[in-house]
Formats: structure tokens, C-alpha cells, sequence
């Protein structure tokens, strides 16, 4: 985990979010504009579902202002001269059609290969491809994600009581997640066919998201990254400048960091 007593801004060469499903009422974007405004990069990669297309056709246009408070981050991001690459998912698939052209200075492409500092070479695709349930049945997967957006509000009323607590953020999707066998064989076997998509494109390792399921480990000859999402787990991968990837989950970071600002204002006041 990054040391607190560094943030703001966290330097970083290349930055990788997904599944920020902005228009959805369960997005954190409260959080994802917390951590855009804490970081600088060379490179940010938008790895699918930036945008919930499908849960706004269902409900009408739902844009608050903290949703477009990120896009305008981005944007500006992509004005000042960051590399920003958008690579759609099958929640905003109606992106897809433009692969291949920049708008606003954002380079939209089906997947990419990322080069890290150290010479690794890292597939850059969002996932949905390699989810059986996507692919066999789109009835399935919209009712998979109506049913999703109801633990997801019942998530939310159970942090506004943590809150009240003084609770950190906390995970009931991520937590039956981990407790479910069936969801768990899903997650392993989603894992094992993008990694052998990597193998078979002859790179080290690969960089996806889809399943809201943040994870880094070696698979054999290769890198398995999940960046996560900002609706569930609040989390990113990250490249040093030195090329070194880890995983940051903001939740986490940003209740340490108001920890060591209180001790260090009392310290101040002492």
C-alpha cells in the first residue's frame, strides 16, 4: 500500500480505472474525483464501463454533478497532455464504433498493449468478451445487472448506518463475493481465459476489468492485473516510473490519510 505521508499528488507513469459506471446511482464518484484530483500520470487508461449506457437507457439520463465532475477531470487531463486511452465495455459498447478515433483528445481503441518502464509488455482489454454469460445470454446479463443494482443500493444504506458509526466504507457486493463458491469458479475461470488470450498474443501479462474483482498475481509465464471498479472496491492499478504495478484501493487510503491529517494537525495545535 502507498504511504500516505507521499499523496498529493501521487506521481505515477500510468494509471488504469474501469468500471466507473458514471450515470448509475451506485457509482462512487464522490471517491474516483478524490483520487483523479490526488494523482498525476503520463498515461491513464479508461478500461471499460466508464459510462453505464445500459442502467441510463433504463432509468432516463441520470447526471449529477459529481459524475460530470469527473469526465471534466479527464478531459482537462487529456487538454494538458496526458495520454488518455478509453477502450469501451459492453455497459458503454455503443463507444466501440468509434475505435480508432480521438474525441476531445481521448484515443478510443478495442484493446491496447501497454509498455511498462521495465520493457513488460501488458494486453489492455476490458474483459466482457471473455464472460460467458455476456456472450450466451444478454437477457441474463441485464437481469445479472438489475439484480446487481439492488445489492448496490441496499450497500448504500448500510454504509450511511457505518457511516454514522464513524465506520469506514465498506463492501457488501465484494463481501458475498468472496463467500459465494459459484461466483468465485465464475471469477477463476474468467481469470483463466484472459490469461490465455495474453498468452496466446505473446505478452507478459495483461490489464483488464469487468468483473469488479481487483487482483494482481503471476498465472505461469503471466501477469494477471484487475484494476477493480469505483462502485464496489474503489480501486486502481497503478505503474511507478520505474515500472512497478500495484493496486491501490482508495477506500482504504483516503480514511488512512484523514487519520494522519487529524494526527497532524493535533500535533500542530499541541
Amino acid at each position: 500500500m502507498t504511504d500516505v505521508r507521499q499523496l498529493k499528488p501521487l506521481r505515477y507513469r500510468s494509471i488504469f480505472i474501469s468500471d466507473t459506471h458514471l450515470g448509475f446511482r451506485g457509482a462512487r464518484a464522490d471517491y474516483l474525483l478524490d483520487f483523479l484530483e490526488s494523482v498525476e500520470c503520463e498515461t491513464l487508461y479508461l478500461v471499460g464501463d466508464i459510462i453505464d449506457i445500459w442502467e441510463m437507457r433504463r432509468r432516463g439520463l441520470r447526471w449529477p454533478d459529481s459524475h460530470n465532475a469527473v469526465i471534466q477531470n479527464v478531459l482537462k487531463r487529456a487538454r494538458n497532455g496526458t495520454r488518455v486511452i478509453y477502450i469501451p465495455g459492453n455497459h458503454d459498447e455503443m463507444m466501440r464504433d468509434y475505435a480508432g478515433m480521438s474525441i476531445e483528445g481521448v484515443s478510443i481503441e478495442l484493446r491496447a498493449i501497454h509498455e511498462c518502464a521495465d520493457g513488460r509488455r501488458l494486453l489492455v482489454l476490458h474483459g466482457d468478451e471473455f464472460d460467458t454469460v455476456v456472450q450466451c445470454s444478454r437477457l441474463v446479463a441485464i437481469l445479472g445487472n438489475r439484480m446487481y443494482a439492488w445489492l448496490i443500493r441496499a450497500n448504500h444504506w448500510v454504509n450511511r448506518l457505518r457511516q454514522a458509526f464513524n465506520q469506514p466504507y465498506w463492501s457488501l457486493a465484494a463481501y458475498l463475493k468472496q463467500r459465494t463458491k459459484n461466483a468465485m469458479r465464475y471469477i477463476a475461470n474468467y481469470e483463466e481465459a484472459l490469461v490465455h488470450e495474453a498468452r496466446e498474443a505473446g505478452v507478459d501479462g495483461l490489464v483488464c476489468g469487468h468483473i469488479h474483482h481487483a487482483e494482481m498475481t503471476e498465472r505461469s509465464d503471466i501477469l494477471y492485473c484487475n484494476d477493480g471498479d469505483w462502485v464496489e472496491s474503489c480501486t486502481a492499478l497503478v505503474e511507478s516510473h520505474q515500472g512497478g504495478l500495484e493496486l491501490i484501493a482508495w477506500a482504504d487510503v483516503r480514511e488512512t490519510l484523514k487519520t494522519c491529517e487529524q494526527a497532524s494537525a493535533n500535533a500542530r495545535a499541541a
